[in-house]
């Protein structure tokens, strides 16, 4: 999940620490609210997929006063290097993409033999220069709020008596990134004959497939998709003995949580994207066609997932989280 756009950084004038400002969609602020490392995040307001060269300009404009001393762009495209230049912070830091000299001035090299993983890349734009070993990257951690976890699971009419799994069933990026529905609600079937709730964690556009799997388990997992928001996620996350989940944003955000994470790739591979937590098991079966990254199966057969049983996950959770 890249939700930034730019980390805007300005060295503090008395000490050689530096104070770190993030530009990145709404829906993510509270996100960043809890990490210790961000001062504030600052609202980019544009749409996905929109250009909006005036609102780009216009936050730049804004933030010119702030007199930061870099910006670290993370996605390659054009549009994302505007708010750093229209800001005129005099470096700014990115890799190559989409021809955007000037708007960059900055330009590393990617060498993606070297940098293997997604955060392994962004770590290394914070280096002087091309690296030329791949920097330590250190488990990320969100703050948890306890108190406010248990109000909103008394709020949500979760029983905190019992132990709880998370289930994240959703992927933005398309099914080929999903464990089937049914195999959750299999999974929930079996953790609740062994006195474990499932608490099914998602989206208001993901509440049908919250009611699949709820049906599947026979109603003992409880939905609530569309019923907490994405800062629930690090609350109730923590309040869970493992989270059972696809590649996906809140996998990352349950990892950082400081929760256990059974984590089930697709398409997609760990060798890139893996939860950034020594407390995880994943199941990747490097099939012959994988990883494709593909939104939907080219071969229509899904085995990637299908060949991953719940049983097979019920076997990690009782492993790692002692289940």
């Amino acid at each position: 999940m890249v939700m930034a756009q730019s980390l805007f950084i300005r060295l503090r004038e008395r000490d050689p620490g530096c104070v770190i400002d993030v530009v990145a969609p709404g829906w993510s602020l509270p996100i960043l609210q809890r990490m210790p490392q961000v001062r504030r995040g600052i609202e980019l307001k544009v749409a996905h997929g929109e250009f909006g060269l005036g609102k780009r300009r216009a936050l730049g404009r804004e933030l010119r006063d702030e007199r930061y001393t870099q910006a670290i762009v993370l996605p390659g495209s054009w549009k994302s290097a505007l708010v750093p230049y229209f800001a005129g912070v005099p470096r700014r830091t990115a890799y190559r993409g989409e021809m955007r000299y000037g708007l960059v001035n900055d330009v590393r090299k990617l060498d993606k033999n070297l940098l293997k993983t997604t955060v392994q890349r962004f770590v290394a734009l914070a280096e002087d220069g091309d690296v030329i070993v791949a920097p330590e990257v250190p488990s990320p951690r969100l703050r948890v709020d306890p108190d406010r976890g248990r109000a909103r699971a008394a709020a949500l009419g979760l029983d905190l008596s019992r132990p709880a799994i998370g289930l994240m069933p959703g992927a933005e990026y398309g099914p080929a990134k999903q464990w089937p529905p049914e195999y959750y609600g299999a999974l929930a079937k079996q953790l609740a004959a062994d006195g474990t709730q499932s608490w099914i964690f998602g989206s208001a556009k993901e509440a049908a497939l919250g009611e699949r799997i709820r049906e599947a388990s026979g109603g003992a997992a409880i939905n609530l998709c569309g019923k907490t928001e994405l800062v629930d996620l690090v609350d109730l996350s923590a309040l869970c003995a493992a989270v059972v989940t696809n590649d996906s944003g809140p996998m990352h955000i349950a990892a950082a949580s400081g929760t256990s994470v059974v984590a089930i790739y697709g398409s997609s591979t760990p060798d890139h994207t893996p939860p950034l937590t020594d407390r995880k098991h994943i199941h990747y079966l490097r099939l012959w066609c994988s990883p494709c990254f593909e939104r939907t199966c080219p071969l229509k057969h899904y085995n990637c997932l299908r060949q991953i049983s719940a049983a097979t996950v019920r076997e990690s959770l009782r492993a790692l989280a002692q289940l």
